[in-house]
């Protein structure tokens, strides 16, 4: 796979409040043209944030999912903003979220989902050293705050209302740097 095709149309085919469908004309080196849709997302991304009030408790939150029609058990996570940066959004989102700031952010990886239709980024970032900091969101209602350990981690997996991808890889992500830093790799 030396080269990627060649994107020969974008037309659009749907657009709401939230999603813009796009249709995608591709050309691929061997001739072949083809048509795929796609949902096209915010150029700026989104951040999910890693909680950290200790080396083994995280914040979770336990908000409506719309897309499942059940509370979901997750992290916290929001799009960002124009004008914000990846960690001013990580921190304005750990504000309006759990009611915390941080005073260390810092990046852990960048996740897509279903990358052969959704061009969405979330941008996974740990968050260290809170402080109490309250900053009103824009969701509907009380947000629950959960503490778990992530010691815990495989009981939290067990949870019927823990099945967000991104929360689980970004846990996993958050357990493992903290294991590498108390071993001094």
């Amino acid at each position: 796979m030396s080269q990627k095709p060649r994107i020969t149309s974008v037309h659009t085919v749907a657009r709401t409040r939230l999603f813009h469908i796009e249709e995608v004309g591709l050309e691929f080196s061997n001739g072949t043209r083809v048509r795929y849709e796609r949902l096209s997302a915010s150029p700026r991304g989104a951040v999910l944030v890693v909680p950290l009030l200790d080396e083994d408790t995280v914040l979770l939150i336990r908000e409506y999912a719309a897309g499942v029609h059940r509370y979901e058990l997750a992290l916290p996570k929001g799009l960002i903003e124009p004008e914000e940066d990846v960690l001013e959004a990580a921190n304005r989102e750990l504000m309006e979220e759990v009611g915390y700031g941080a005073r260390r952010l810092r990046p852990l990886a960048s996740l897509t989902l279903a990358p052969g239709y959704f061009g969405h980024v979330t941008h996974v970032i740990c968050a260290q050293d809170l402080y109490p900091q309250r900053r009103r969101g824009d969701e509907p209602e009380e947000i629950e705050v959960v503490p778990w350990r992530l010691s815990e981690l495989k009981s939290l997996l067990l949870q019927d209302d823990c099945t967000e991808a991104r929360s689980i890889a970004a846990l996993y992500m958050a357990r493992d740097m903290l294991r590498e830093e108390k071993n001094g790799e």
